[in-house]
């Protein structure tokens, strides 16, 4: 064994791969947010938020959230009686990040990937102190569904990759490469990990994320995959606003690439909200504290539509701005026009630093997903 409980090859070796995530579920996971240096209010506008996207979520799919035990009783007033409760200490409530990254086989299973966690750059630009309870979570998780666990050997999160299903991963550089995760890490040697714990063939590389994104540059709040050779990218057409540049290169860039069946990309543009800033009497409600980032009044938020989760038959988008709400939430009809779009309202995830599918984290339906992808390319 490479760690206590982790199997000793990889996925890839298994014949094990990563699903996209527009492909069927059997529930999603959540963490309930606590600490109060970085949700105001002693978190409780942030857990209002979080009932309202575990509902929205439930009326999809089951839905699974660890509670700390002193939360547990306002938890369980708070969330629909459908949700389930797991007791599960952690550091902050990004389970995207800090969770199992599942994985699939021919014969129906379902396996977790756990990756190592440094709270997005450790003590060189990380977002809090310690983090060994989020160390712990993705373990936690799958021994309490009783699935086996691949102890990835770097520091990644699951926020920083999107795949298709089909061989393709899309990641961004800014983030992927950046040497607050895995220092001298090169981009062939990621390739070559991620190749054996996702299950991937073919890697698509933007450059940088949604401007002042404090995860440096994750890929689920700039683009992702919403069906085979479909991707949806978050855009801005305002020259002035620093995303616009960033925006431009990633378009200029997706439409260059080919996935791993050698097509060509349909890129769907999602207007970009905002853009938004802190106010002063959000600042306020945050508990003084040398142990995670500072928010401050004036700061601007990496607001973006793209940052959605994709349930069984539905969509869940944050409502972020009225302003371009309603023209999102239209845009993503058309984009996937089999599923319900249903807004909940997320300024609140996003003054901690996230959005709903940095809140989630799905369970594929290994029932469902019994094939592999056909005809995956080499780079």
């Amino acid at each position: 064994m490479t760690e206590t409980g982790a199997l000793e090859s990889t996925p890839a070796a298994d014949g094990w791969w990563m699903p996209a995530e527009f492909e069927p579920h059997s529930g999603c996971w959540m963490l309930w947010p606590e600490r109060p240096d970085n949700w105001r209010e002693a978190a409780h506008p942030a857990q209002a938020a979080f009932a309202a996207v575990a509902a929205a979520i439930g009326r999809f799919e089951k839905v699974h959230v660890g509670v700390s035990a002193a939360h547990q009783a306002r938890a369980r007033a708070m969330l629909p009686a459908h949700v389930e409760l797991l007791t599960l200490a952690h550091d902050d409530c990004w389970m995207r990040d800090v969770g199992p990254t599942y994985v699939v086989g021919e014969r129906p299973g379902l396996r977790g990937v756990h990756w190592h966690f440094n709270a997005w750059g450790g003590l060189e630009g990380g977002l809090y102190h310690p983090w060994d309870q989020d160390e712990r979570v993705a373990a936690q998780v799958l021994a309490h569904e009783q699935r086996a666990r691949y102890r990835a050997p770097i520091i990644i999160e699951g926020g920083a990759i999107h795949v298709d299903g089909q061989g393709t991963a899309l990641l961004s550089q800014e983030c992927v490469l950046n040497p607050n995760r895995n220092p001298g890490m090169t981009r062939e040697r990621m390739e070559a990990v991620l190749r054996e714990y996702l299950g991937v063939s073919h890697f698509i590389w933007l450059g940088r994320g949604v401007f002042n994104d404090e995860t440096d540059g994750h890929i689920d709040n700039l683009a992702c995959f919403v069906a085979p050779g479909k991707v949806c990218l978050g855009w801005s057409d305002d020259r002035s606003d620093p995303q616009h540049a960033i925006s431009l290169d990633a378009w200029e860039r997706l439409n260059d690439a080919r996935d791993a069946q050698g097509r060509r990309l349909e890129v769907t543009r999602l207007p970009m909200p905002g853009p938004l800033h802190m106010t002063e009497e959000e600042a306020r409600g945050l508990a003084p504290s040398e142990r995670c980032k500072s928010r401050v009044a004036g700061e601007r938020l990496a607001g973006s539509y793209v940052n959605f989760y994709m349930a069984n038959g539905g969509l869940v988008m944050p409502l972020l701005d009225p302003r371009t709400d309603a023209v999102a939430a239209e845009c993503l009809k058309r984009l996937c026009p089999e599923r319900q779009v249903v807004g909940v309202p997320a300024r609140e995830i996003l003054l901690g630093g996230g959005g709903i599918h940095c809140i989630t984290q799905q369970v594929p339906d290994p029932q469902a997903i019994r094939r592999r992808p056909a005809g995956r390319a080499s780079e």
